[in-house]
Parts: structure tokens; C-alpha cells; sequence
């Protein structure tokens, strides 16, 4: 097999694409690096999507989310799937391919979600041979992104950090650290997620995602909620600035897809986001 093509997202800034804001963009002079897309959204032929997103590609790096391949499902990938989004690369030469460390399908019927799995030796190597089909079928190493989750399994006998440094190590893929989901595991498991951070295989990661999440408060106590339809919360942004301090600049992904406000909110996220990763680049220069 061929070796296979390294994702080029550049270390600054980028937002997910709605087309909503798809006239501010192009009258906006402050440039963002890099524009997410979700790629089951542009499986279509043609049509206005395609036509957006023709013309976003002209002027910036693109990078596809997946949400739809079932990676940690128990059956074999969806083949017409995977011909599809290897098609949608071959077009549009994206920077970054990712998806999810979730499950999402069932004996062909598909479910509007991104569920849990137990971390356990059978899923690894599950998740292992899934990976390995996309990176072959797409001809690229892809970014894994860690979930959000609301449940822990009794079967579960490895941590989720060394899960995903295990699929990383195996399948030579790289990691999409989300710190918002990082933070909503760690608190509604009842951990520190200063210590999921520190324990995460930084060394793997290719790219950040930072998104707002929901909040209720139980009986029990705190359960978040991965909503992305609000800002970034303060513990999320010093996660994300002792994260860039240990890693150094990285791609980083603002998520905002529900309660979708006005594309200046948006750009001022982004700026917020920009000011850490300077910040850091400057830190470098001076101990260089």
C-alpha cells in the first residue's frame, strides 16, 4: 500500500461551515485558516452545497468531519459509504479527514448519534481493523476524536487514554483532541480533567476542536451536555491553553452547530482561540 497522505491543516485557527453564514464569509476581510465540513452533508452530486463549498475551497484549506462511519460499531464498514467519502476527498483534496471514537449503526439501520462503546480488548481491535479499512480506503491517515460520554461501562477494562494511544500506536492514525469533551466526561464521571489532560497522548494529536456545552444540575450533581450551542466555557479555554502550552500551535476547530448566532460571535470565538495559540508561538520564540 502506499504511504498514506498527512493531513496539512495549518496551525491557526478555523471554524465549522454553515451555510447560513456563507454571505458574511465572503464579505468578512478577516480570513479564518480553515473551514470544517461535515462530509455526510456533501455526498450529493451537485446542487447549492456544492456550490458553496466549490467556492470556499478556492479561498481556504477545507477539512472533513465524518459522523456517520460507525468506527466503533461491530460490523464491517459500509463499502458504498467509503466509496462515496473517498470520491468527496478526490474532489475537493481536503487537509484533514476525521471522525469519531463512537458507534452509530446497527444491522443497517443508522441512528442519528454518536453512542459510547466499552473500551476493552475486542473493541480495540475492532476500532483497530476499522481504522486501518478507512485510512486504506481514503488513501490518508485520519484524526480519531475522543467522545463525549454520559455512561461508563462495567466491561470497560482499559483507560481512554490509552485506548486511543493504542489505536493511534496500531493503526498510525492521529488524534483530534476535544477539549469540550474531554472536560464534559471528566465532569460528569467525576474526575479531573487537569489529570485526563495530562494524560492524554498529546504526542498523537493533529488537531483541536473547542465547543460550548449545556448544563444540568441533578441531585447527584453536574451533568453536561456536549450541545455545541454556546461559547466556550472558562475551564474549557484553560484546558485548551495548557494543552497548546504542551503541545505547541495546533489546528484548532471552533464548533458552534445549534442556536446558530450571528457569524461576528462566531469570528469572535475564532479570535479568542488566535490569541492563545500566539501567545504560545510567542513563548517559543522567546525560549529559542
Amino acid at each position: 500500500m502506499p504511504p498514506l497522505a498527512k493531513p496539512t491543516l495549518p496551525p491557526a485557527v478555523g471554524l465549522g461551515f454553515k451555510p447560513e453564514h456563507f454571505a458574511a464569509i465572503r464579505a468578512d476581510r478577516r480570513r479564518v485558516a480553515f473551514f470544517e465540513v461535515h462530509a455526510e452533508n456533501y455526498l450529493g452530486a451537485g446542487g447549492l452545497p456544492h456550490a458553496q463549498l466549490t467556492a470556499l475551497r478556492a479561498d481556504y484549506a477545507l477539512s472533513f468531519h465524518g459522523v456517520g462511519l460507525s468506527i466503533g460499531g461491530a460490523e464491517p464498514l459500509d463499502r458504498a459509504h467509503l466509496a462515496r467519502l473517498r470520491a468527496l476527498c478526490d474532489r475537493y483534496a481536503p487537509a484533514s479527514f476525521s471522525e469519531h471514537l463512537a458507534w452509530s449503526s446497527h444491522g443497517g439501520a443508522y441512528l442519528n448519534d454518536l453512542l459510547p462503546l466499552p473500551y476493552t480488548e475486542a473493541t480495540l481491535a475492532t476500532v483497530c481493523a476499522h481504522v486501518e479499512t478507512l485510512q486504506e480506503a481514503l488513501g490518508r491517515q485520519i484524526l480519531l476524536e475522543n467522545p463525549s460520554t454520559y455512561l461508563l461501562f462495567e466491561q470497560s477494562d482499559i483507560p481512554e487514554a490509552e485506548f486511543l494511544r493504542q489505536i493511534a500506536r496500531r493503526t498510525g492514525c492521529g488524534l483530534l483532541l476535544d477539549v469540550n469533551n474531554l472536560y464534559v466526561s471528566a465532569i460528569n464521571h467525576r474526575a479531573d480533567p487537569w489529570a485526563m489532560l495530562a494524560d492524554f497522548p498529546l504526542a498523537a494529536v493533529g488537531e483541536i476542536h473547542l465547543g460550548g456545552h449545556d448544563q444540568h444540575d441533578l441531585p447527584e450533581g453536574p451533568l453536561l451536555i456536549d450541545a455545541h450551542g454556546a461559547p466556550v466555557a472558562d475551564p474549557v479555554w484553560a484546558l485548551y491553553a495548557e494543552a497548546v502550552a504542551r503541545i505547541g500551535a495546533c489546528a484548532t476547530l471552533i464548533e458552534w452547530g445549534n442556536d446558530l448566532p450571528d457569524w461576528a460571535v462566531l469570528a469572535a470565538e475564532a479570535g479568542r482561540a488566535a490569541a492563545i495559540l500566539a501567545g504560545e508561538g510567542r513563548r517559543h520564540a522567546r525560549a529559542s
